[in-house]
């Protein structure tokens, strides 16, 4: 290789790794908040923890790599234009197709690394991962029950349960058991767990001193009481016959052709399997259209055109995924052939990329255009037959020129960093969910939808790396161009120069709080709703008119067969309530119709009128003391707006509502570690933007020097060190070996006090 070609490889490799490092950790950050910090607390190995993790990355490098490859030829030759290099290595006859050649050789060797991953790592990392986590789930049943919410996995079985203790099993158990074949029962027990036999393949459930209540087919209501009962449930629930089972993306080729094969006899037309094996290949060869494509839109004699060539590659990278998967689905309408539709991405972009290749060869001093109709020209009131793409300069008005550069170059690049990866998000998620689109387990409509309710968390995860990034590209812009030596000079000092990006942090970290007093909650709930049922769950599972189990404030557990939000009625209605623990019921209700009749009656609790029902209530040792049918009685339960919302979860409560669930659960005497956990977190997490910033600062004056990219990679190691830190401090303080609000808050107190030293430290 000669000079030019090793320069050029060596300008691109830093942005691709960074942008590798970036995009990886954004997909894999979804995992780390939900699945990690919950194997920690329930005391899974932190080496199986990251071996999952591990199997996680080639997954996602079969996205990022492409994606890497294409940032790093836009961010590269973006600066070689910017520092008018590009310029000097024209005037010196170096032309756009020389500069060709070490651009090929990045994107053979991105090619061949892409294809290693989705023809070798691919489905064999996602069948170990579906192997651990299938070993997990075997081996810790019981850890998938979550405390006072209603577990309902194991079919025909309702299960809740008060607390479990960092040693396993439970405390204070309820059960409900309505399986065909056996007589219909609620057990209630003081202790409880799960005990498997992975050879034998049986699961039973053991209950330790409590009772049973069930009725007889004559009717005679039957109490026993016992100090350990051994139920048997259904294996296959956690058991499944053959394991966890290969999909299309786990299979290897020749695996795919089998299977295509299979089909085929069958009389089945295998396009699923036909169109993968096609894609193992396409999306590799993107390297080569991306690479030809990033030359096109990076090399240019102007030095405004880098953001927004970045920006079209976004666009880009978009627009690639959206034809590969709009190609799947004619192929399911046999429009097209697989290998026509796994391949027309490559075909359309890179003839696209082609004709941009020649273009800018002849003018590379021109801005990307895109030609506008004349029609849509002059119903938007264009004059010109051209729309530029660029990005307009920001004028925010402020107190002072200083604040007004600082924050304009500080406000682009944090909404450049907060595009570029909510597109990662958006991607990753129509990689995730569209094939369940293809197959008719969902539409297009539920798919925009999940998109639409979860766009407020990609916000939340979002919006603290962007404040970060932004900062540590700014300030090193600034120490790079020597701007902020001039600054200096001039005596302003580092602290003064930092102003508006604090105050820039100060208002994300109140639109995170914002965020979660307000949309956070009920969007991520309709979100997880609307996942549930495109992965092929029941919509009963998230309907507040049919979810059937409720908790009251008091104790009480409520089960009924339907509530009617118009009429405020309850069908079917039965009523437990309990003593202190849950081994024995002091009082059961049942009401075949309860209407609300309004007015406060007393603790909180309203009047409703009950229809055609009996009261039964039981002395200590579990015998009836009292039994009474009625025609009509009224009682006091919950108001009827408590059976119209959401069941409590502290994942989806804000502040507040989170506060007064934990006082009604330390009012029953109940562990609150997790939730109090939690309520600090959704105080501390908002101070990320600010802790970041001022650990950003010093870090960029260090490193300025050596280019924005290598404040972008101290942001990464940052950013995953904090996300690190309060998955450990959130499991250290939900197994109570930390004070809840000392793991809230110890992540922030780590980072601000080394932000404290640096900013005391650092040169201004």
């Amino acid at each position: 290789m000669r000079i030019i070609d090793r320069y050029v490889i060596r300008e691109v490799l830093l942005p691709f790794v960074i942008g590798l490092l970036v995009f990886t950790f954004m997909l894999i950050i979804p995992y780390l908040i939900e699945s990690a910090e919950n194997f920690i607390a329930k005391g899974v190995p932190t080496t199986v923890v990251l071996q999952i993790m591990a199997t996680l990355l080639p997954q996602a490098l079969g996205l990022t790599i492409p994606m890497s490859l294409l940032l790093g030829l836009l961010v590269a030759f973006g600066r070689l234009s910017g520092d008018r290099e590009f310029v000097a290595l024209q005037a010196c006859g170096v032309s756009l197709m020389r500069l060709l050649r070490p651009v090929v050789f990045l994107s053979l060797v991105a090619w061949a690394a892409t294809s290693y991953v989705l023809l070798e790592a691919v489905p064999n990392a996602n069948q170990t991962f579906r192997e651990i986590t299938y070993n997990i789930v075997a081996s810790r049943a019981e850890g998938e029950v979550r405390p006072r919410v209603f577990f309902d996995d194991f079919p025909n079985v309702v299960l809740y349960v008060r607390d479990i203790p960092p040693t396993g099993g439970w405390n204070d158990v309820f059960m409900s058991d309505i399986r065909e074949g056996r007589t219909p029962a609620v057990y209630l027990a003081r202790h409880g767990r799960v005990l498997l036999d992975r050879d034998a393949r049986t699961v039973e459930m053991a209950l330790e001193n409590g009772s049973s209540h069930s009725a007889d087919p004559n009717g005679k209501y039957i109490v026993q009481s016992f100090d350990r009962m051994l139920l048997s449930l259904n294996p296959e629930s956690v058991f499944p016959r053959t394991g966890p089972a290969k999909g299309s993306r786990e299979m290897s080729i020749p695996e795919l052709r089998t299977r295509a094969a299979e089909l085929e006899g069958q009389g089945i037309y295998p396009h699923t399997e036909l169109f993968e094996i096609q894609k193992k290949f396409s999306i590799p060869f993107a390297c080569l259209v991306f690479g030809l494509i990033g030359l096109g839109l990076g090399a240019s004699n102007r030095r405004d055109g880098k953001l927004a060539s970045f920006v079209v590659g976004i666009v880009v990278i978009f627009s690639y995924y959206v034809l590969l998967w709009l190609g799947q689905s004619l192929v399911r309408g046999h429009i097209i052939p697989p290998w026509l539709a796994a391949w027309m991405p490559n075909i359309v972009l890179g003839a696209m990329g082609g004709l941009l290749f020649m273009w800018r060869d002849r003018a590379a001093d021109q801005p990307v255009r895109i030609q506008v109709p004349l029609r849509l020209r002059r119903a938007a009131g264009f004059g010109a037959s051209f729309l530029t793409v660029r990005l307009p300069a920001l004028r925010i008005p402020g107190p002072g020129l200083l604040d007004r550069y600082v924050a304009s170059t500080y406000t682009r690049i944090v909404g450049l960093s907060a595009i570029a990866m909510a597109a990662i998000f958006y991607i990753a998620t129509f990689l995730d969910l569209s094939d369940k689109v293809f197959r008719g387990q969902a539409t297009w409509t539920m798919l925009g939808s999940y998109m639409w309710y979860a766009t407020p968390q990609y916000i939340y995860y979002i919006l603290p790396l962007a404040v970060l990034l932004g900062t540590l590209v700014t300030i090193g812009l600034l120490t790079k161009n020597s701007e902020l030596v001039v600054m200096k000079a001039c005596g302003i000092s580092l602290y003064r120069v930092a102003l508006p990006m604090v105050a820039g942090a100060l208002v994300a970290g109140a639109t995170l709080f914002a965020l979660e007093e307000s949309v956070l909650g009920p969007a991520n709930r309709r979100a997880e709703a609307i996942r549930h049922v495109i992965r092929g769950g029941s919509p009963q599972t998230f309907d507040v008119l049919t979810r059937r189990w409720v908790t009251g404030s008091m104790g009480r557990i409520y089960h009924y067969d339907y509530f009617d939000p118009k009429t405020l009625q309850l069908s079917g209605l039965s009523i437990y309530e309990f003593a202190d623990r849950m081994e024995a019921l002091t009082r059961r209700t049942f009401a075949d119709r309860a209407v609300y009749t309004g007015g406060a009656a007393r603790d909180g609790l309203d009047a409703w009128r009950l229809e055609r029902g009996w009261k039964r209530e039981f002395t200590p040792t579990g015998d009836t003391r009292v039994y009474e049918p009625f025609t009509e009685t009224t009682l006091a339960i919950e108001p009827a707006a408590y059976f119209a919302t959401d069941r409590p979860d502290e994942r989806f409560m804000s502040y507040r509502q989170l506060r007064g669930y934990i006082e009604r659960l330390r009012t029953g005497g109940l562990d609150v570690s997790e939730q109090q956990v939690a309520l600090a977190r959704k105080i501390s997490f908002p101070f990320v933007t600010l802790v970041m910033t001022l650990i950003a600062v010093p870090f960029a004056v260090t490193t300025g020097r050596h280019g924005a990219m290598y404040g972008v990679g101290v942001g990464i190691v940052l950013a995953i060190a904090y996300w690190v830190a309060i998955s450990i401090f959130a499991a250290l303080g939900t197994g109570g070996l930390v004070a809840p609000a000392l793991a809230a808050w110890a992540p922030n107190l780590l980072f601000g006090a080394g932000a404290g030293y640096l900013l005391l430290t650092v040169r201004t």
